[in-house]
């Protein structure tokens, strides 16, 4: 028997914007068309240093190997453009331990506030299967100060171009996949996994 596709994460967030993206994009799926189901894994993966891209292939080649079957993994980044590109893949780490009102203070004295938001999944068929990776880009600035205390990630900081309100205020799952970084690389993983 096949083992079914797994998305490897342990956060809830994420898991709820990937499931809202393939109910959306779904919903008109007809008997007999194929249907992309996922079910959630918990793995604790080793989180290695390098690029977005490089980062989120070795955590699909590791993940597929302790699951012994087809996976979806994602890592996400902050790209500060005055700090050239960085937290960029670290920034769960850089928010666990300084916490998200230190992005915004980081920028004091800057100039440029802007920043790029990339959600990088990774899709791997089995161990020592290839891995293909789909990126969603959003970008925006960042504000001086969280919009809220709590909130996902770097959602109460983070304004999308075009936008006057924080990622966190904006609040409904539905409509911040509609145009999210996440929401964007969902649709085009979506897309290639109806192709195999």
């Amino acid at each position: 028997m096949t083992k079914p596709l797994a998305f490897i994460t342990g956060n809830r967030t994420k898991l709820k914007e990937v499931k809202c993206v393939l109910d959306h994009e779904q919903k008109d799926v007809k008997p007999g068309e194929r249907r992309i189901e996922l079910i959630n894994e918990k793995i604790d993966l080793p989180e290695i240093q390098g690029t977005p891209e490089e980062v989120v292939i070795a955590k699909a080649q590791d993940a597929a190997k302790a699951y012994k079957g087809p996976v979806v993994v994602d890592d996400t980044s902050l790209c500060l453009t005055a700090f050239k590109g960085m937290p960029g893949p670290y920034i769960k780490d850089f928010i666990n331990n300084s916490g998200v009102t230190a992005i915004s203070r980081m920028l004091d004295g800057f100039d440029d506030r802007s920043a790029v938001a990339l959600a990088s999944y990774a899709y791997c068929g089995g161990p020592g299967e290839e891995v293909k990776v789909f990126v969603g880009k959003l970008s925006g600035t960042i504000a001086k100060e969280p919009s809220v205390l709590k909130g996902y990630g770097f959602y109460p900081v983070f304004i999308p171009d075009g936008m006057t309100e924080t990622i966190s205020e904006i609040g409904d799952t539905e409509t911040i996949v509609s145009f999210s970084h996440r929401g964007n690389a969902v649709r085009s993983l979506l897309k290639y996994l109806k192709s195999l």
